[in-house]
């Protein structure tokens, strides 16, 4: 099976990204999580682009706020599929970064999800993945049948308290 990258763009974001791991390891995907900056260290983020498929990857998550160009930075170096997490931030509440993320140019596409959204990217590369991968989507299936259960019984809660006849 092909690894997930997850890269931030700061250790800062590690509570919202961390989330991301967590699902991709309860999953069963062997995934790696780094620290590189499209500003602050962009050679060392250019090399990982350029080197993950070579490395066994085959999606990766990147998450920053602000500028939020990380996403950005990995999909010019890679033709992997690139998911990017605007995080939020304390200036714009994360929508700089929300459209940093989403307004790629033509031909270098970039994947994105809500602000700190990081169990969807999670969820969205392992549905990449499962493309080629039968295992994988049979525990994507049994996912969203515990969330569909799950949402199920808390409508029946909630009716029998406020629709019971009484």
């Amino acid at each position: 099976m092909k690894k997930v990258a997850v890269i931030m763009g700061s250790a800062s974001d590690l509570p919202v990204v961390r989330k991301a791991a967590d699902t991709l390891k309860s999953f069963g995907v062997p995934h790696e999580v780094h620290v590189y900056s499209a500003h602050r260290t962009p050679v060392e983020a250019g090399d990982f682009a350029r080197g993950a498929r070579r490395n066994g990857f085959g999606v990766i998550i990147a998450a920053a706020g602000m500028a939020a160009h990380l996403a950005g930075a990995m999909a010019a170096g890679t033709t992997l599929p690139v998911i990017g997490i605007p995080m939020k931030s304390n200036a714009l509440d994360g929508v700089d970064a929300l459209l940093s993320t989403v307004q790629m140019p033509s031909g270098i596409p970039v994947a994105a999800v809500a602000i700190d959204g990081a169990v969807n990217a999670a969820l969205l590369s392992i549905q990449i993945l499962a493309v080629e991968d039968a295992e994988l989507a049979e525990k994507l299936e049994a996912h969203r049948a515990a969330g569909a259960e799950k949402a199920l019984k808390a409508n029946a809660e909630v009716e029998a308290e406020f629709n019971s006849a009484g």
